[in-house]
């Protein structure tokens, strides 16, 4: 088994080329020479302030560097790829920042034991300096029901921290209040995770194996909380079961009218798609338990590489700590939120009343209405007759489904015209045919032969349905077509039959009334030359210009369904004289 294949360069460069692409894409921060510390780049703010530095192995990004700047962290240090940062670097950070000018430096660390004894020993090292240092251990971890003696791990519950203690550092708290603060507030915090799939060291084999089908909650490693995957409702339901079931000792107490923050955060590989399913599913969850869901964060904050999973962060939120949630900052990493209480505001808006569907309208008949109802009956029984024969071509550039597609609007017509009558006006008949192609044909078919029908409908009337009228809304149609599709004659498409049908009808415009014949059936062998001819031209647009030239041999559907539906009316037309 090789280790994955990751977008970098070298295993042993890819921390600090991504700590320099951070850094050098953001001008809030600077790197400190000799080490993997990254400050602000304005530390002279920090003169008379507590300063925050927070760090930890690489591999969490945007944790932690992407919280640098006013409002939440002043720096951070990384160790290497899920290892401690050195003791060294982290006693460089702070003595920088004590060199700023500030008035302390608050520590803050997840409880992982390299990180507490080399945060730890740079603390000590800095207190003989004469720094004014202290630590808040992050310890919200809820996966295990008996936590071993290393304790609860700090997870992303941290980034809380950051911002909280950052707003009450930029407030100009002391080093003392800002530790008393986060330190009662970390008693509401509880975080979950729950991995789909393992991550993998650059360089490294995966991190852990899950058999097919089955997930983790993360990083409890315990046999009985292996399940298969579920979907997200069921997932998220048993993470929130889990992490405030009073008979777990690292539970977080939560009761029905507690308020809360919510952080939904992607371990690394969810898609976004993914993630708001699972965020609507935290939110009605905690709802369906009496709390109230006062704000939501959902996205990339603490990672894990790769892994395809998700945690849960739930912190009680009183109007004290909402405030400082809702403080503004710098940090590139830090959501733009809301600071409206999510649960209980209205948050559907109702459409516009709109008229009537056309196809729902009364209509009244008129002199034109019987040979438009003929016309349209022979369209749709052709169409039906082609289903087949137009699937057939289509599989050889598409889908396969052009035939059905037609089929499914020819039904909807005649359905139709069984229960209405095909009103006077030939506008008012385009905009009803319109809707239905729309409603019932689908896909891009459906798009383009309602622009057609729509933009086609203003040109004739009642009293303006003459040969000139009806060859200005077939090419106000094409035009529609052309504009909004983006294909044109020669692309192997539809247009192909369309357009020299159209190029022909135009001539109606000048043909005395009685040549509108001779035009008409000149039009419809254009269209079907045209159709034909699309055997020999390459598909620049549509579904089929994905495919080889080579396998097109066949003319394009679309275009052979247009001349059959120019034919149809032509026969209908030819049968009135």
């Amino acid at each position: 088994m090789e280790p994955q294949k990751k977008l970098i360069n070298a295993a042993e460069s890819c921390v600090d080329e991504a700590l320099l692409g951070l850094v050098r894409a953001s001008g809030g921060l600077s790197l400190l020479r000799g080490h993997r510390v990254v400050l602000r780049s304005d530390l002279e703010n920090l003169k008379g302030k507590v300063a925050l530095l927070s760090g930890g192995g690489s591999g969490h990004e945007p944790s932690h560097a992407g919280y640098i700047g006013a409002g939440m962290l002043s720096a951070a240090v990384a160790g290497g790829v899920f290892a401690s940062p050195p003791p060294g670097s982290i006693l460089a950070a702070i003595l920088s920042l004590h060199n700023a000018g500030a008035s302390g430096v608050l520590l803050i660390v997840k409880n992982y034991t390299g990180d507490r004894l080399n945060f730890g020993l740079a603390a000590e090292q800095a207190r003989n300096q004469g720094v004014a240092v202290d630590m808040v251990i992050v310890a919200e971890d809820c996966a295990f029901d008996q936590p071993s003696k290393a304790g609860r791990r700090g997870l992303c519950g941290t980034v809380f921290i950051h911002k909280l203690a950052g707003a009450l550092a930029e407030e100009g708290c002391s080093l003392a209040q800002i530790v008393s603060k986060v330190t009662e507030i970390l008693k509401g915090i509880g975080t979950l995770g729950v991995s789909l799939s393992p991550c993998s060291v650059p360089g490294c084999l995966p991190s852990f194996d899950l058999p097919p089908g089955d997930m983790e909650l993360y990083g409890s490693f315990s046999v009985d909380l292996l399940t298969q995957v579920a979907s997200a409702d069921e997932v998220v339901k048993t993470m929130i079961d889990h992490m405030t079931n009073p008979s777990s000792q690292s539970h977080l107490p939560l009761k029905s009218g507690d308020s809360v923050v919510v952080c939904v955060n992607n371990l690394g590989a969810l898609s976004c798609l993914e993630m708001a399913v699972v965020t609507r599913s935290a939110i009605l969850c905690l709802e369906s338990l009496g709390v109230v869901v006062a704000r939501v964060m959902s996205g990339l904050f603490m990672t894990s590489l790769e892994m395809a999973g998700v945690s849960l962060t739930l912190m009680r939120a009183d109007k004290e700590t909402l405030r400082l949630i809702d403080a503004k900052t710098t940090a590139p990493a830090w959501p733009n939120l809301s600071s409206v209480c999510l649960s209980g505001r209205s948050y559907i808006t109702e459409p516009l009343t709109t008229s009537k569907r056309p196809q729902d309208e009364k209509h009244s008949e008129g002199p034109l209405s019987p040979v438009m109802h003929k016309a349209l009956e022979k369209i749709c029984s052709t169409l039906l007759e082609k289903q087949e024969e137009l699937n057939s071509l289509d599989r050889a550039s598409g889908d396969g489904d052009c035939g059905n597609t037609h089929a499914q609007a020819a039904k909807a017509i005649q359905e139709w015209l069984h229960g209405h009558v095909v009103p006077g006006c030939p506008g008012q008949l385009l905009l009803v045919l319109a809707g239905l192609v729309q409603e019932k044909m689908g896909g891009s078919s459906g798009a383009l032969y309602s622009l057609f029908l729509t933009a086609a409908a203003g040109h004739v009337t009642e009293g303006r349905s003459d040969a000139v009228a009806w060859a200005n809304a077939m090419n106000a149609g094409t035009e529609a077509m052309k504009k909004y599709g983006g294909a044109a004659p020669g692309d192997r498409t539809m247009l192909d039959a369309l357009c020299p049908a159209v190029d022909e009808l135009i001539k109606l415009t000048t043909a005395p009334s009685g040549g509108h014949m001779a035009v008409l059936q000149s039009a419809v062998k254009k269209a079907a030359s045209g159709a034909e001819a699309t055997r020999d031209l390459k598909a620049r647009a549509g579904r089929a210009s994905y495919i080889s030239p080579n396998l097109l041999s066949l003319p394009d559907p679309g275009a052979v369904a247009v001349a059959t539906i120019l034919k149809a009316i032509l026969e209908v037309l030819e049968g009135q004289k």
